[in-house]
């Protein structure tokens, strides 16, 4: 049996992936490559997907997710209208609406925040956070860019592995999930952490160009550090060096709600203004 097929009812189409990560122990598959016109559409795609899924045995079936948390996934729950930025999940509350009436349910919940740099304070403390003198931040050169994929890959699969859904993957494979952008990537946006010679964090940021060629906000899709407090130093760095380039706004992308970079976001008073789900539905 194929570890993907494809699925497709009047206006929607997704692929059901069966080599998802188990959720909650249970052997489960993943609603993928989603497309969604109308809800009820959706809706009986994704209720035909699942009687599938059960009828194969499987236990839990998620979605919108590519396979598993490298690929795409989550959808929109709730929004101020603001346009997406580059690398956003997109799509409307038909996709919402659609996993809700088939019986799917948030199992893992994000937001999206913005933050004015007018008049930002300085780096909020955190209670028992030390911060530690030997960790060097510093801006990618632009140069070498296959050894860096190598050295963030080594730092990825460290600081990811405790996220849901997270599973590793070779060099080669990540080396692939970044080659598309890679070449659109501008240094100035690419913080490095290292301690001792030795990379322990990164960030990746771009200009918000879903605003347009001169945006107001600039975007912190990721970062990951394994040094404690090393994200939130990356973070304030990059906030700063977006303020002296113009920049009014700083958006604080795709956080977990109980993740620490939520924390963090918090500390700062950063607004929530889009919402998004990782939907599930489980079977007996």
């Amino acid at each position: 049996m194929s570890e993907i097929e494809i699925f497709k009812n009047g206006g929607a189409s997704a692929v059901l992936h069966r080599d998802a990560p188990n959720f909650e122990g249970k052997r489960t598959a993943a609603v993928g490559h989603w497309r969604c016109l109308d809800a009820m559409s959706g809706a009986a795609l994704l209720n035909e997907m699942a009687q599938k899924a059960e009828k194969e045995g499987f236990r839990a079936l998620v979605g919108p997710m590519d396979g598993d948390s490298w690929g795409p996934y989550r959808l929109v729950t709730e929004s101020d209208g603001s346009p997406p930025f580059p690398l956003e999940p997109a799509g409307g509350l038909e996709d919402l609406t659609a996993f809700r009436v088939a019986g799917f349910a948030p199992i893992s919940e994000y937001v999206s925040t913005r933050l004015a740099l007018e008049g930002l304070p300085p780096l909020p403390p955190e209670a028992g956070e030390t911060p530690d003198p030997g960790l060097r931040l510093s801006f990618w050169n632009g140069k070498e860019p296959e050894a860096l994929i190598a050295r963030l890959h080594e730092v990825s699969l460290q600081a990811f592995a405790p996220n849901p859904f997270f599973r590793p993957i070779d060099l080669e494979a990540f080396a692939e999930h970044y080659a598309p952008i890679l070449p659109m990537v501008d240094p100035r946006f690419v913080i490095l952490a290292e301690k001792g010679g030795r990379l322990t964090g990164f960030l990746f940021g771009y200009p918000n160009f879903g605003e347009g060629p001169q945006p107001d906000s600039a975007v912190i899709k990721t970062y990951a550090s394994l040094t404690p407090g090393g994200g939130r130093r990356m973070a304030d760095l990059f906030h700063r060096r977006a303020h002296d380039m113009g920049f009014r706004f700083v958006i604080h992308a795709l956080m977990r709600e109980d993740n620490r970079s939520r924390d963090s976001s918090r500390l700062y008073g950063a607004e929530v203004f889009r919402r998004y789900a990782l939907m599930g539905r489980r079977f007996l």
